[in-house]
């Protein structure tokens, strides 16, 4: 009978140790993105703020995890288009909403530090370009683009709070109006999330 108490008592020990370190909970956040571009006549404005909101879930054991993550994410890049041409410089806005997956993997420290990097897969909910005129119309947003993210995070009980930079894989255009472009979005992201179980 003892022997069975402390087998009991040590899975519920065991149980708890893994609950503390794993779970799924919701998180908020906010970018800084800009967008760059490949090519002499799109010249990119400064970093634009954006924001995301979703849900995540942590898995792993002592040192290692896996941390997959759905997020709804709005973001935005401006841009000037500088022709030759006398009086046709213009600036652009271009408004993203994006369902992002990343899938981090990394290593913990010191109890409380995560450290983590992966890929992120964002397809494209509804993407325009604003105010934009006859020269840059019929812009061809991709339904999917792909990238990476690494990051560091900090667990205090149920709340981590994170930092994360975002580089793309793939462009985001193939064209806008009549011209060629290889345009990615770059962005610092940082979240909160509350793990609920």
């Amino acid at each position: 009978m003892k022997k069975v108490l402390l087998v009991i008592v040590g899975m519920m020990c065991s149980f708890h140790a893994f609950s503390q370190k794993n779970g799924v909970g919701l998180k908020v956040g906010m970018s800084s993105t800009q967008v760059n571009f490949e090519g002499q006549q799109f010249v990119p404005s400064d970093a634009q703020l954006g924001y995301h909101l979703g849900a995540f879930a942590r898995l792993g054991g002592v040192g290692f995890f896996v941390q997959p993550e759905v997020l709804f994410t709005q973001t935005s890049g401006r841009f000037k288009l500088e022709l030759p041409s006398p009086n046709t410089n213009k600036d652009y806005e271009a408004k993203f909403n994006r369902l992002d997956v990343p899938v981090m993997a990394g290593v913990r420290m010191l109890k409380v530090i995560r450290i983590m990097a992966g890929p992120i897969a964002s397809f494209n909910i509804d993407s325009s370009l604003k105010d934009a005129g006859k020269t840059v119309q019929n812009v061809d947003f991709k339904n999917a683009t792909l990238g990476y993210q690494a990051g560091v995070g900090v667990d205090l009980g149920n709340l981590s709070f994170e930092g994360k930079y975002e580089g793309g894989l793939s462009k985001f255009t193939d064209t806008i109006g009549t011209f060629s472009t290889d345009n990615r979005l770059n962005q610092w992201v940082l979240s909160v999330g509350f793990k609920l179980f």
